[in-house]
């Protein structure tokens, strides 16, 4: 999914900003939008993994209880 949505990016970030024809016009979001929507998914992803990064444990040397 995240690769999909950066390939979508930069191919919006190479076409035009705004098409218009015939059939009507069309326009992008703006680019900031799509990297900020890009942060949201990747974060959203990795909030959704064990491994967080981040782990507190407690430490108990032998011989305490």
């Amino acid at each position: 999914m995240a690769d999909d949505l950066e390939d979508e990016i930069r191919k919006n970030a190479e076409g035009p900003a705004k098409a218009s024809g015939d059939a009507g016009s069309v326009e992008q979001h703006p680019l900031p939008d799509q990297i900020e929507a890009d942060r949201y998914l990747a974060s959203k992803e990795a909030a959704k993994d064990k491994k967080r990064g981040l782990r507190f444990n407690k430490f108990v040397p032998p011989g305490v209880n």
